[in-house]
Parts: C-alpha cells; structure tokens; sequence
C-alpha cells in the first residue's frame, strides 16, 4: 500500500507526523473500449475546437467558461501560487459528537500512519479521542483541494473522512413533501412491527458482490472457450508472459476460490433478534455465505 499524502495532525500545540493511505479499493472487474470487430483499443484524440489540430498535454490548461462564452484559461503556474493554509497539515478545529455528522456528509476515507517520532503523540491521541466518544472537526487540503474532515478511530488506528463541503449538498426539492398525506394510526403501527420482525445486528461479511461475481465467471468462460482475440500486431506484454498477473491465472483462481467457498458454505450464524424471524422476512439477504474479511468503506479511490 503506497502513501498519497504526507503532513502532520496539528492539535493544539501537538504536532504529529503522519502518511495518509486509501482506506477503501473498488474491486470492479476493469474493462477497456475496444473494436469489437478486431479487439483494438479505442483511443481518444485531444483536438481543439477552433484549429482542428491535436494538442499535447503540455498545452493543455483549465478554462473557466464565462456565460458569454469567454473562457478565462488558469494555467498550473497560477494554481500553484494560490495559498492553501492547510497544506501538509490536518489542522483539528475543534470536536464534536459523532452523532451531529450527517452521514451524506462523508466523501472519502484514509487511515492516519504515525512517522517513527510521532507514534507516542499518535497513540495518545488516538486514546483520547476514543475515550471522548467525539470526533475531531478539521481542515485538510489533498491535490490541491481543501477539503472539511472528520478525523475518528476505527480498530486502533485514525481515519481521516473528508466531508463535502455543505453547500455541495443539494437542498431535496420535491413535490410531494407539500402534500397532505394522511397516515393511519393502525398503518404506523404495522410498519414499526415489520420493522421489529426484520431488525437483526448488521454483519457486512454475509454479502457479496454477486454481480462482480458473476461478471467474472463470464470471462473465465469465454477464456475457456478460447472466445478472445489477439489484435493484429500486439504481442502478449512482457510482464504477463507466464508471470502470476497474467489475468487468465488471476481469475482462474478467483472463480475457483469462489466455487471451492459456495461448496463449503454453511448457513451464517443468526442473532438472537433474528432467531424467531420468518425466512421470507429477508428475501435480499444472501444464503449460504460463509463470512468473508468485512470490507471497509466507502466506495471510492483517492
């Protein structure tokens, strides 16, 4: 796992050195665009609008368009003068409960690395922290863009959230949030039951990616049937030749995991909650999955 970032966590007087890491990976099954006709790639071409011509990466700038259609152009070197009073820092603000962060709020995870000389001033931190039930409100700027975050623990280490900021969060607008519904007392009631009848502690182990899952086999099957196609002039690159990445082996082995774990499967362990509940209470819930490693979240890559 490689850093994306490196700052300390200023608190107070406290300064503590860290390395920022993805907390959470998207495992999607990667695709290209390609001719379905040969296999090549589809390619893409930076063409400007006014010339015709193909334009390189070094001449290409942002461009902020006007609604008159002018476009003010900022080039790398105008952002890099821009001040950013938080970079390399996760300034805390101060800290408040948990319970006060909504949820729509949270954008992207990291968890905190403490550098050799602050694993002390890490740890004391963290303890604290967790003690206080609160989570530290702070400001950090990542890719130079400054960003809200919430700095709280989760298994013994610190994770940074990013939030959105709250003008980023669209006001729900909608029409039926001025009509006059009536609710019935008797229907209020029959709904908290069913709620009841279907509450259980939530295990994020017990499901799956059943699509991923699924995706993946189709490609192991096409491969087995030999349905792939080598495009004209592209050889096999070096570091997949009968190197353990090759994809082939890569998804050979993920379907055979996946058949060797269904096999083995035994129904997961209820809760007490849930111990009387009727089978058909829970019709999305998977059967039959052993618990995997939970999965952290969020969906996203930094």
């Amino acid at each position: 796992m490689r850093s994306i970032w490196a700052g300390a966590i200023s608190f107070g007087m406290v300064v503590i050195p860290v390395k920022l890491y993805a907390a959470t990976e998207q495992r999607d099954v990667a695709f290209r665009q390609v001719h379905r006709e040969d296999g090549g790639r589809i390619q893409y071409r930076r063409i400007c609008t006014i010339d015709g011509e193909e334009v390189p990466y070094s001449d290409i700038a942002k461009g902020y368009e006007l609604p008159t259609g002018d476009v003010v152009v900022l080039t790398d070197e105008d952002l890099r003068d821009l001040p950013l009073a938080t970079a390399h820092r996760i300034d805390v603000l101060h800290f408040a409960p948990s319970g006060q962060l909504d949820p729509i709020l949270a954008s992207k995870a990291y968890y905190l690395d403490p550098e050799p000389a602050g694993v002390r001033a890490y740890i004391l931190f963290r303890d604290a922290l967790d003690r206080s039930g609160r989570v530290a409100v702070a400001k950090v700027a990542i890719r130079q863009r400054e960003a809200l975050a919430a700095l709280r623990v989760r298994d013994g280490v610190l994770v940074l959230e990013t939030l959105l900021w709250p003008d980023e969060v669209r006001t729900p607008d909608f029409a039926f949030l001025d009509e006059n519904v009536d609710v019935r007392t008797q229907e209020l009631k029959m709904a908290a039951s069913l709620i009841d009848t279907m509450t259980e502690d939530f295990d994020p182990s017990v499901y799956r990616d059943a699509y991923r899952e699924a995706l993946e086999a189709l490609v192991q099957a096409k491969i087995e049937g030999n349905e792939v196609v080598r495009p004209a002039g592209q050889g096999v690159p070096a570091e997949r030749q009968g190197g353990p990445a090759d994809l082939t082996e890569t998804l050979r082995a993920s379907v055979e995991a996946a058949k060797a774990s269904r096999a083995n499967d035994s129904p997961p362990a209820r809760s007490k909650t849930s111990a009387a509940k009727p089978s058909a209470a829970k019709p999305s819930a998977p059967k039959k999955k052993k618990p995997a490693a939970p999965s952290t979240r969020r969906k996203a890559s930094a």
